[in-house]
């Protein structure tokens, strides 16, 4: 992190994760389309692809939940700079369950294969995303995909925490071949309660009642079956403070331990990302601390007037040799005052 001075209830808070992050800059800077949610992945030659959502600048930011697509870009090198390849997913159209928005990538190689898990919706708006996978031999395609999401939501009947959507996916392969699927969720009921009451917990990033938890789901295979753990949710950061939430997860093992990194929705601020250990993977009641700091500690850069400046979402990190080396993350404003990724280094 770049030598400044602060605050000392600040520091003390700050994880060793967010002591090692020095900012390097923007990335996938695109005249026409937001550029949103990059997921690296090294190649055996030794490039970094990244599995990006895009979409047209017309839609303004909101087009993440109407027309997102996910983008492939290449460099030699993880600082850039990126070409762009190809649109490797786009909504299918017809009756698919991902018929309409494609968005929030993260790309993981298993065996010979890669998996690009994502999110998809089938109308434009929240009530219908879900988790789901394609899969392909190449970085550069065809992918296949399925009839069917990962996972699907939990009953409202039953009042689940995760009674309106699945979303936000965060893939790990256990060391003894489990594969967990953490994903973000909240409560029908909430929601409804939230915009009933006037608020849109969609712009705001939260409401008085809905609560953006996340869960996490097993299977032997990558593709599934899933099954859910009966002691969702796992990461709830209601349970340490009231209205605060977190999203957009990356989760990893490192050190024999495993460790995430999200974004922080009312536990610090709204800027920060969070940071947690845990020795299992569904234990993680330490106190959280921060992953990084705002954006402007990193990558200053004059005020641009938009919602969300000054806070990095869709944390993801490029991993070599078991170890992070790099954080991607998506950050409004740039050249042309959307959006766009950015890089840090992890010294």
């Amino acid at each position: 992190m770049q030598n400044q001075a602060l605050n000392p209830d600040i520091e003390k808070n700050l994880s060793s994760f967010a002591k090692r992050l020095q900012g390097v800059g923007r990335i996938l800077e695109d005249p026409d389309n937001n550029v949103w949610g990059c997921s690296p992945i090294y190649d055996e030659d030794g490039n970094v692809h990244v599995f990006y959502s895009k979409w047209v600048n017309e839609s303004a930011h909101e087009g993440w939940l109407t027309c997102s697509q996910i983008g492939h870009a290449i460099a030699s090198h993880p600082e850039g700079p990126y070409e762009v390849q190809d649109t490797a997913l786009i909504g299918r159209g017809g009756d698919y369950w991902d018929s309409m928005t494609i968005h929030n990538p993260t790309i993981h190689k298993i065996g010979d294969l890669y998996y690009l898990f994502y999110m998809g919706n089938s109308d434009g708006t929240v009530a219908t995303k879900r988790v789901g996978v394609a899969v392909s031999d190449s970085l550069y395609g065809p992918w296949e995909r399925f009839d069917a999401p990962l996972i699907d939501v939990g009953s409202d009947e039953d009042d689940a925490w995760d009674s309106l959507v699945t979303s936000n996916p965060a893939f790990l392969l256990t060391p003894d071949g489990e594969s967990r699927l953490y994903y973000k969720g909240w409560n029908l009921k909430d929601w409804q309660s939230d915009l009933g009451e006037g608020f849109s917990p969609r712009a705001t990033g939260k409401g008085p009642c809905a609560n953006r938890a996340y869960g996490l789901a097993t299977a032997k295979l990558p593709t599934g079956p899933y099954t859910k753990y009966e002691g969702n949710p796992i990461i709830n950061m209601r349970t340490r403070l009231p209205d605060a939430q977190t999203e957009d997860a990356y989760i990893w093992q490192e050190d024999g331990l495993y460790k995430v990194i999200l974004r922080d929705m009312g536990f610090y601020n709204h800027e920060y990302g969070l940071y947690l250990e845990s020795e299992d993977g569904l234990n993680w009641n330490q106190h959280p601390q921060i992953g990084y700091l705002n954006s402007q500690v990193y990558l200053p850069e004059p005020p641009n007037g938009l919602g969300r400046e000054g806070r990095f979402e869709r944390p993801q990190l490029l991993m070599k040799d078991g170890k992070p080396e790099y954080l991607f993350c998506a950050i409004v404003g740039g050249k042309y005052n959307t959006s766009s990724g950015a890089v840090l280094k992890i010294t």
